[in-house]
């Protein structure tokens, strides 16, 4: 992947470059596996599986962010960057961001509603974009 467009956010303070610390990387990717296992369980509230599928989505992007030697404390721009860290068109990374606006609805509204479908097919995602960033880490 071209590093051009990354290096422009870290230049206007989007992200940040960090050397790659597969240690982290390798936790991140883990923690995104347990968040997607716990999305999964059923007796679990809705709005609790789908916080977990929502931070199974964080922790996997963000682990394709810090792999290529970057850094954000924006989780949308952590999503937005799908497009140049694992080659994610548009229609697949807005998925993500249409769950965080819902994730910031209840985190800062009090409000989340959610059908079951939207878990399930986050969780889909999810489980396609851990895949990808697992073999974008294993390729030269």
């Amino acid at each position: 992947m071209s590093t051009r467009e990354l290096d422009n956010l870290v230049r206007i303070g989007q992200l940040k470059a960090e050397p790659r610390n597969p240690a982290e990387f390798k936790r991140m990717l883990d923690m995104a596996r347990t968040r997607l296992a716990d999305a999964q369980l059923v007796g679990v509230s809705r709005e609790g599986r789908f916080t977990s599928a929502y931070n199974a989505a964080h922790a996997a992007a963000l682990a394709a962010l810090r792999w290529h030697g970057y850094r954000s404390e924006n989780r949308f721009t952590v999503f937005q960057c799908l497009t140049h860290t694992v080659g994610w068109p548009a229609s697949q990374w807005r998925v993500l961001d249409a769950a965080h606006q819902k994730r910031n609805m209840a985190e800062y509204e009090g409000f989340l509603e959610v059908e079951e479908s939207t878990i399930k097919d986050l969780c889909g995602l999810v489980a396609e974009l851990i895949d990808v960033v697992q073999s974008t880490a294993q390729s030269p």
